[in-house]
């Protein structure tokens, strides 16, 4: 390596970093906590309609 180059990291990975720093302002945002929580609803769901049926 050159002086002058950045060694920041694997080269195989350096599409992913690219990718997944660069933040789309059309995308949709979700919080995390919103995820979880559907998540615990979900399987609730389940678990109640496992019992009805």
């Amino acid at each position: 390596m050159s002086k002058g180059e950045n060694s920041g990291g694997l080269m195989s990975s350096a599409g992913l970093v690219r990718y997944f720093d660069a933040e789309d302002r059309n995308a949709i945002q979700i919080d995390p906590k919103t995820v979880v929580a559907f998540g615990v609803f979900f399987g609730a769901l389940v678990m109640v309609l496992r019992v009805a049926l």
